[in-house]
């Protein structure tokens, strides 16, 4: 190539021959070039040609020089995984959906994840989902390597409770060991999760024994263990085997008012009244004084066997056993009276409680306006909801979804907003549930307005909406006639992958047809069309474990 090329030149300056360039020197002027002939063709020093060309144009030797430019590749898009919105908790779990085999293998895969494990994440990956207990264990094992998650009693606090939940026993004793293996002691928390994993789920003589063998947990056999035991067997309603326990150990571990408290209210929720004085009467054999509390279970037992006076006795006679009655005695006389639907003396009770300067806590207010709304006396149960706010007492986010529940079971929801609106302006929590009740309440009354203001506040609350919230709104809207506004938030629906049902679908469609308005009839008829075939598709990809 070289050599063709040098005959061009040659050729090529012999017809252009120039006289006033002829004096100049030439880079190749120290080639001869012999005369061309057909028949003897120029014998040339390919090397020599290679090394006047390198004169010519140098190949550049440092890296800093880039003679060529190459071409520029266009910007490559952000590379997101096809898990990215996903949350940590759910990468880390579907590792053990890959079925990995070896240790190595699994702590590489959940390395490899990048998630931020902290004491939040681990609770989350092991409280949900469905993950075996050998899964469970080993991305703990794991999780406990994380600078994030303190290698504490806590942290096993949250593995111990998620495999006795599920009742893998075996891998919960097994973490307990290892627990203890690492110089790690239990503690009563400890104690009361393993006890009740074995109580609720029927293994009694199991958290029994447990109590025998506390040294295996590193937790000292004393009076507060005791109380634990006694406390989570009553709690399951085995009141009989925690009677049984307190007398096997009698003499062996001491006894404080405590533990007999425990198991008087056990027998006193039952209503087996003869058990509750027996075991008053052991407490002052023993040297134990009863407390304000064993009074009131007492006067509980009586009541739920319908011996009222007895009741109203055991309560005025009190004060002559040096025992001031607070607010858990006077709670059981509310109670009692309020069980037999007796809201006189109820009423009086609480105003007796006002002046001996007892201050009512949530649950005084909590069963007295429970049982008002039962009878529907509406009216008394929102002035006593006002005296509960002004006595800064704060209802619990279940309290509150318990009122609204009942209001909105009979009647207009106007009581309903009241407390709603009430207890919102005082700062309380308003559960997805109690929302979700006002709507469907307000959408069956048609109170529009009311309606979309509600869903607004639900939005700016943080809840998102879901299949439920839009088939509320659409069928409120439906109900009055805004049939344009009904098709948007239908179409807000499916952009988000609720696909509703087909009565709201029907209740609007024929709606849109009755007044003549056919072509967005049809135009929602092919969303929802569309829609449907998708959701079957998720259904199906569902079905076979493929979670796009």
């Amino acid at each position: 190539m070289s050599f063709r090329s040098f005959l061009f030149l040659a050729r090529f300056t012999k017809q252009h021959h120039r006289p006033h360039l002829s004096m100049r020197r030439s880079p190749l002027s120290s080639l001869h070039v012999p005369s061309c002939s057909p028949h003897h063709p120029p014998h040339i020093d390919e090397r020599l040609v290679l090394d006047q060309i390198s004169h010519l144009f140098p190949i550049p030797t440092s890296k800093s020089q880039n003679p060529v430019s190459k071409p520029l590749k266009p910007p490559q898009p952000d590379v997101k995984s096809v898990d990215a919105f996903l949350p940590a908790e759910d990468k880390l779990r579907g590792v053990f959906l890959q079925k990995l085999k070896g240790k190595a293998a699994i702590e590489t895969a959940l390395s490899n994840v990048g998630a931020d494990v902290d004491i939040s994440i681990l609770g989350k990956v092991l409280n949900n989902g469905n993950l075996s207990g050998e899964s469970m264990v080993r991305f703990f094992n794991w999780a406990i390597k994380q600078p994030g998650v303190p290698n504490d009693v806590a942290s096993y606090h949250v593995i111990v409770n998620a495999l006795g939940r599920r009742k893998f026993f075996v891998f919960m004793m097994g973490v307990l060991c290892d627990m203890r293996k690492r110089g790690i002691d239990g503690d009563l928390l400890m104690l009361s999760i393993v006890i009740d994993s074995f109580v609720r789920a029927g293994y009694v003589s199991r958290a029994i024994q447990i109590f025998g063998s506390m040294d295996d947990l590193g937790v000292r056999r004393d009076t507060e263990a005791l109380n634990v035991l006694l406390f989570c067997l009553c709690h399951r309603s085995h009141v009989g085997a925690a009677n049984s326990v307190l007398n096997s150990v009698k003499g062996k571990v001491c006894f404080d008012v405590g533990t007999y408290n425990v198991v008087v209210g056990g027998w006193s929720k039952i209503g087996k009244v003869g058990e509750v004085e027996r075991i008053m009467r052991e407490m002052e054999a023993d040297g134990v004084a009863p407390d304000c509390r064993t009074f009131g279970f007492l006067m509980e037992s009586l009541g739920r066997v319908g011996r009222m006076d007895e009741a109203v006795k055991v309560f005025c006679g009190m004060k002559e056993k040096n025992c001031q009655p607070d607010t858990a005695a006077y709670n059981a006389m509310i109670f009692n009276f309020v069980s037999v639907g007796d809201f006189e003396e109820c009423m009086k009770y609480y105003n007796r409680m006002l002046s001996d300067n007892c201050e009512p806590d949530l649950d005084t207010f909590d069963r007295i306006i429970n049982a008002f709304l039962r009878v529907r006396k509406v009216a008394d149960a929102l002035q006593m909801f006002d005296e509960m706010l002004k006595r800064g007492v704060v209802p619990s986010i279940g309290t509150i979804s318990t009122f609204i529940k009942r209001l909105c079971s009979y009647g207009p929801p106007y009581a309903a907003l009241v407390i709603y609106k009430k207890a919102r302006k005082s700062g309380c929590v308003i559960s997805m549930e109690a929302y979700k009740i006002l709507l469907m309440r307000l959408s069956d009354v048609g109170k529009c307005g009311t309606l979309l203001s509600i869903w607004e506040e639900m939005q700016e609350c943080g809840y998102s909406s879901d299949l439920e919230v839009y088939e509320y709104i659409i069928s409120g809207l439906c109900n009055v006639g805004q049939l344009e506004n009904a098709v948007l938030v239908m179409e807000e629906a499916l952009g988000k992958r609720f696909c509703p049902r087909r009565l709201v679908f029907s209740k609007l469609s024929n709606r849109l047809l009755a007044t003549k308005k056919t072509e967005m009839a049809y135009k929602l008829f092919l969303k929802i069309k569309h829609a449907r075939s998708l959701e079957n598709a998720r259904n199906y990809w569902r079905g076979n474990g493929w979670h796009f």
